[in-house]
């Protein structure tokens, strides 16, 4: 937060504090003058009560005296007895008038008094608020003078503060920077040195495919990694002459199978043309029309060389395929080969030979793959067919011993059922008198087994080979059947 709004911020706060004493004072002397405004008005009020009440007495005595005078008037005539009475009255009148003049001058004199005490109330008030808002003002100038020097000393603080954090920060900052920058630097120069071992192995690589026979051994050597995870080992051959009474050797020729006879032979060569390949690249990347179409042309050359030379040295019909294949180790190079008018067309009709990248290597050797399991299939079928024949031809046996040994279990079943039943129940008949030892005393003198479950040792007693025999010998003779067609299929 910045200095001046901290400052505007504890300014506008001591003002408030000081509005807010200063509406303390005026509520005070406020409600001190209501209170005396509701005292001079409490005393008019008693005051008007005193002269309406005196006012009315005297209109009372003003009456009274009337009557008395017209009695008086007509007691006179009568008798002196009523003339003492009159003179009694009228001295109690004057009395009672008396003691209303000393009433109503007694009331005027505390209406003087309460005036002169109001007014020495409202003095005394306006002095003590005169005197608690000088106090007041003086408080809030102590106290402002004190928010003041306080503000001071904490914006003193709060500078130093921040000045001593905006250092620390800043050395932070510089020494984190510091060491971002070291460790990138650091890591620029084992870059370097990466790159220093790049380089040199790219040195390597120029090196070693610069040579013509180091560079033909690694089209080889990729060529028979994609041989070896696709085909099996029996599926193709290595360094095989393939043309009778010829020594050239093909690098790989993979086996085709036949309906009969010996499998014929794929031949596959791996050509890899580097120096006019590297000065086509170097054309490309000079952007020189002429170089370019010069460099292709030298391409398109070379590659017709190479079929040439794989099909005069590798194709013999009908030890062979009347095709090769020639297998170019890098997909730029596939590429600018296939990319050039009609020069796959030439290489298939002039020279019996296809061109092959890695990945469409990769897809005619699964293709191929496919053709051997359909071959296999198509071989296997009249085995298939064969063994078909036979089960069928078994089949009726099979179902006339099934039928045979469900009479016989049919049969076997009804015996022991009247045995559990009829014979049963006349030894349960006849030995109901004789109690039954123990399971344990029981074997012991039928001299059997001991046995947790009620009847097995019956169970056991009971001849099932007489029973299951027909079952056995069928089921004997099917199985038979079927090992030997299982031979057939593992043969084939």
């Amino acid at each position: 937060m910045d200095l001046p709004l901290i400052c505007a911020l504890v300014a506008a706060v001591s003002a408030a504090i000081a509005a807010v004493a200063a509406l303390t004072c005026l509520a005070t002397v406020r409600r001190i003058a209501v209170q005396a405004e509701n005292d001079r008005a409490a005393a008019e009020a008693r005051a008007q009560d005193a002269a309406s009440h005196a006012q009315e007495t005297q209109r009372a005595l003003d009456s009274a005296q009337q009557s008395l005078g017209a009695l008086v008037q007509h007691a006179a005539a009568t008798t002196p007895l009523m003339q003492q009475r009159f003179d009694t009255v009228s001295q109690q009148i004057a009395r009672t008038g008396d003691q209303m003049d000393a009433l109503r001058r007694e009331t005027a004199q505390q209406l003087g008094q309460n005036r002169e005490n109001i007014e020495g109330r409202l003095d005394q008030v306006r002095e003590t608020v005169d005197r608690q808002l000088g106090q007041m003002r003086t408080t809030v100038d102590r106290q402002l003078g004190d928010i003041r020097t306080d503000n001071a000393r904490q914006l003193d603080q709060v500078r130093a503060t921040v000045d001593e954090k905006l250092s620390r920060t800043l050395n932070d900052r510089l020494s984190a920077s510091f060491k971002q920058v070291s460790d990138q630097l650091e890591a620029v120069y084992k870059g370097l040195g990466d790159m220093q071992s790049i380089a040199s192995g790219v040195g390597d690589l120029k090196r070693v495919l610069s040579n013509v026979k180091t560079r033909g051994m690694l089209g080889e050597v990729q060529l028979g990694a994609i041989l070896s995870d696709i085909l099996a080992p029996e599926q193709y051959l290595e360094n095989v002459a393939t043309k009778p009474g010829s020594s050239e050797r093909v690098e790989f020729a993979v086996k085709l199978p036949v309906e009969s006879g010996d499998p014929i032979l794929l031949p596959i060569d791996a050509k890899f043309p580097g120096d006019t390949y590297e000065h086509l690249r170097d054309a490309l990347d000079d952007g020189d029309a002429e170089s370019i179409a010069a460099a292709r042309r030298a391409l398109e050359t070379r590659i017709k060389g190479e079929a040439k030379d794989i099909s005069s040295k590798y194709l013999s019909v009908p030890e062979t395929t009347n095709f090769a294949i020639m297998f170019l180790p890098f997909e730029g190079l596939y590429a600018e080969v296939v990319d050039r008018p009609g020069l796959v067309e030439v290489l298939q009709r002039d020279y019996h030979v296809n061109v092959a990248g890695p990945s469409t290597m990769a897809a005619l050797l699964n293709s191929l793959q496919m053709s051997y399991q359909t071959f296999r299939l198509q071989k296997r079928t009249d085995d298939v067919l064969r063994v078909l024949a036979a089960v069928k031809a078994e089949l009726p046996n099979y179902q006339e011993a099934l039928r045979r040994a469900r009479k016989q279990i049919d049969t076997a079943g009804r015996t022991v059922d009247s045995i559990i039943t009829t014979r049963t129940n006349v030894i349960e008949r006849k030995l109901n008198d004789i109690s039954a030892l123990a399971d344990d005393d029981a074997a012991e003198v039928l001299g059997i087994e001991a046995s947790t479950e009620h009847g097995d040792s019956y169970a056991k007693a009971l001849d099932e080979s007489a029973i299951l025999e027909p079952i056995h010998s069928n089921t004997e003779t099917l199985d038979t059947t079927n090992g030997n067609e299982h031979g057939n299929d593992a043969t084939s």
